[in-house]
């Protein structure tokens, strides 16, 4: 049995992790929920038992195994190592670490072997980036994968519980005649719009956000050589993030084939009958834990190119049931511990 503790057990992700959790079985012999100052006194609920809300510091893992931390980047950096010197093997799914050379990056159903090389601390990728390499992965280690081009309409609560908040707020002012002039969450009001800025601008004119997609869907599948390029933009969805990808093959597969290739792939659920108006939607994904591909046709624009639709609940696929899925894994080959 595993001693648990989620950092920002308050949060979105947090509360998701405690339900994936306590959802999937996983064998907890004792759970801390730890998060903010600001979170003394509250409590979540796990295995229905109320858990009352720790305040982290530097000695909230003297007596944990593993650390899932969904508290914000500075947090991570902050606590990660203190947590892995004590012995815990930490998965963090901000993006402090991801890049890290000596951190794996990992997402199961593409490179679970990844994490044999973990010194105590294992990444999970960002949201968008993970449902995108779970339904391309098979495609390149069947084809090979030349060249991606994705266009995201990621929901609110991509941004956190605050977020989705404020999009009913404007949404419900909006409807009621009282249109929204500023956001506290986001650029612009988000209710009944489209932003396409998510995180902040480079300097390359890319947003953070779309960078991430570059860098990180290159680490996990391995291969440096792929050419990616991204647009990321907010929609008001509540959950769900939605994925228009291009790609290019280095050898040529028909949508058919895909199709049949996606059908028998890990963690990916084919809806792709458009005739019957069948593909997937954020709605339909929400609150499930499978990435549905949709619309998989071929681009008549360009040689060995394929069009495909994705769709993965962020919270779920995107965070929390990833990061615990890593757990399963590091449970099953006995690395849950820090080897150095």
């Amino acid at each position: 049995m595993t001693r648990v503790a989620i950092m920002g057990a308050t949060g979105a992700v947090g509360r998701e992790l405690l339900a994936t959790l306590e959802r999937r079985g996983f064998p907890c012999s004792s759970i801390k929920a730890l998060a903010s100052e600001r979170s003394a006194g509250r409590r979540v609920e796990f295995r229905g038992a109320p858990i009352e809300i720790e305040v982290l510091n530097e000695g909230s893992f003297d007596d944990v195994d593993l650390v899932l931390a969904s508290a914000g980047g500075s947090v991570s950096k902050q606590f990660a190592p203190i947590a892995v010197r004590a012995g815990a093997v930490v998965i963090d799914n901000t993006s402090a670490f991801r890049m890290a050379p000596d951190v794996p990056l990992v997402v199961p159903e593409v490179n679970a072997d990844a994490v044999e090389s973990h010194r105590g601390l294992i990444a999970n990728p960002n949201c968008s980036t993970i449902q995108m390499v779970v339904a391309l992965a098979p495609i390149h280690r069947a084809v090979g994968i030349e060249r991606i081009v994705v266009s995201t309409y990621q929901a609110a609560s991509g941004a956190g519980q605050a977020a989705m908040d404020e999009m009913i707020a404007h949404t419900r002012e909006t409807l009621e005649g009282r249109a929204p002039e500023r956001s506290e969450k986001f650029a612009h009001p988000v209710a009944f719009n489209c932003l396409p800025h998510i995180d902040v601008f480079m300097d390359n004119g890319y947003t953070r956000e779309e960078m991430k997609m570059v860098h990180e869907t290159r680490k996990i599948l391995g291969d440096e050589t792929i050419r990616v390029t991204a647009t990321c933009v907010r929609v008001p969805v509540m959950r769900s993030h939605s994925e228009a990808i291009n790609i290019q093959t280095r050898e040529k597969m028909t949508a058919d084939e895909a199709r049949r290739l996606l059908a028998g792939a890990p963690g990916v659920v084919v809806l792709d009958d458009p005739g019957a108006k069948v593909y997937p939607m954020p709605r339909e994904a929400a609150h499930r834990d499978a990435v549905y591909v949709g619309r998989i046709r071929e681009d008549e624009s360009i040689e060995r190119g394929l069009n495909l639709w994705v769709v993965a609940d962020q919270l779920l696929k995107g965070a929390a049931l990833n990061a615990v899925q890593i757990a399963e894994i590091l449970l099953a080959r006995d690395r849950l511990s820090v080897r150095v």
